[in-house]
């Protein structure tokens, strides 16, 4: 299983506290060590399975906007977006479990021609505020098909450390991985008014592979 560059730090710090608190049960306790070692282990595992980075096959996208990340639907609205278009748009938000993948992808291709951190809160990922107060980064594209697509990563409750790797006249392709977040977050696309949903809230989606919306060419 392939693991994300991400899970480097996590993963040392991990193991070894798992190897110390497991050296000195062992000496103190002996085989009553295991009532600790086994849930440290599965804790230790589930590290993996978080950071793990499944074989995707990427398809070419114009018009197509994909899902940029693992998770489920939860919110499909008309919004004013205040930073980068000032518009009215549809946002399409995506809530990611501590146990889905949470590599993050572009949703469309085209050029990058905006990105912006911001410091802020760790509100649930889930509440509607998270979008404006939360910690997060605003990356904005211009589409294959002459349209702005903002997308943004949302620092949840858990999640306190968003990474992206894209910068300013970069080269977005659909699918392929812009950046990463830790341990429960979401994301956010706003897509011009009229663009055709092709999501609904509740479903399940899976990053760089399900097609969520579909733009006017």
């Amino acid at each position: 299983m392939k693991l994300h560059k991400e899970s480097k730090g996590t993963l040392i710090v991990a193991i070894l506290f798992i190897a110390f608190v497991g050296a000195v049960s062992i000496y103190y306790l002996h085989l009553w060590s295991l009532v600790i070692m086994i849930p440290l282990l599965i804790m230790l595992g589930l590290i993996f399975w978080f950071f793990r980075v499944p074989y995707r096959a990427i398809l070419d996208h114009t018009e197509n906007v994909v899902a940029p990340v693992d998770g489920k639907v939860v919110m499909i609205k008309e919004v004013f977006e205040d930073e980068v278009l000032k518009a009215n748009c549809i946002q399409v938000s995506i809530f990611m479990s501590p146990l889905n993948v949470h590599i993050c992808r572009y949703p469309v291709s085209g050029d990058v021609i905006y990105k912006k951190y911001h410091p802020g809160k760790y509100l649930v990922a889930w509440h509607e505020k998270s979008s404006t107060e939360n910690e997060r980064t605003t990356v904005a594209v211009k589409s294959m098909t002459n349209h702005q697509v903002v997308f943004r990563q949302i620092a949840g409750y858990v999640a306190r450390r968003i990474v992206f790797y894209c910068n300013i006249e970069d080269k977005a392709k659909a699918g392929h991985e812009f950046g990463f977040i830790k341990f429960g977050s979401r994301m956010d696309v706003f897509l011009p008014l009229d663009t055709e949903i092709l999501c609904k809230i509740g479903d399940k989606t899976k990053g760089g592979i399900d097609v969520i919306a579909r733009m006017k060419d």
